[in-house]
């Protein structure tokens, strides 16, 4: 068995670029509202974001060894996204976050435990997690990285494109990632179109063409 896979397919950085320029909220709707990760993994300073390839790495519980391989292979602009097993254990602090910062990496994801916040977030370095927790890791179990693996409610295959934010974490398929730039251009300009008309006076219920749907399912209003 090979533990770690190191030649991944990743999407053109340019392309990457210009995905990371929408939102995720943007991208998750413009997509067909999929690759949304479960809404618990948050990034632990509100101001962060990313965009960049996915470059997955499974650790046991409590263990954060196969997290530090990960490190060591993983190519500037890559995104960790680390399956832990949901454990409140803090596997990542601010040491290996300049690691990561000195490896050109772009962001880490978990569905684990980080500590040494403060520390992390006045270094810049991206970090969602589902907890922070400042109970220590073993160094133990080998575990696969850069194989697919479910993470966050959703299948994540190494090389496809994620991007976070404030709101939360999508995953965009690599040979989709056009799709979902021109899709979610194309939703960016219709909602300013929205707010011009709203600023113009009218309403949601004439903005999102709502008469009849209200009408249909009997919405009474006393005037």
């Amino acid at each position: 068995m090979v533990h770690v896979t190191t030649k991944i397919d990743r999407a053109d950085k340019t392309a990457i670029d210009r995905l990371g320029a929408f939102s995720a909220a943007t991208i998750h709707e413009a997509q067909g509202r999929k690759g949304a990760l479960d809404s618990e993994i948050k990034p632990i300073d509100r101001d962060m974001s990313f965009c960049g390839t996915a470059f997955t790495v499974v650790c046991h519980p409590r263990d954060n060894i196969m997290l530090q391989v990960a490190i060591s292979y993983a190519q500037p602009g890559d995104v960790l996204i680390v399956s832990s097993g949901d454990q409140p254990a803090g596997q990542f602090g601010d040491v290996l976050a300049n690691a990561c910062v000195a490896r050109g990496i772009s962001a880490l994801v978990t569905d684990g435990g980080v500590r040494d916040s403060r520390e992390i977030r006045e270094l810049g370095f991206p970090v969602f997690s589902k907890h922070v927790c400042i109970e220590g890791t073993v160094k133990e179990s080998l575990g696969p990285v850069n194989q697919p693996l479910v993470f966050g409610g959703q299948i994540i295959y190494p090389g496809d494109v994620v991007k976070g934010d404030c709101d939360g974490v999508v995953v965009v398929r690599r040979d989709e990632v056009q799709f979902a730039i021109d899709a979610s251009r194309d939703r960016d300009a219709a909602e300013a179109a929205y707010i011009e008309r709203y600023k113009k006076g009218e309403t949601p219920i004439q903005v999102s063409n709502l008469a009849q749907v209200l009408e249909a399912k009997g919405l009474t209003v006393d005037q």
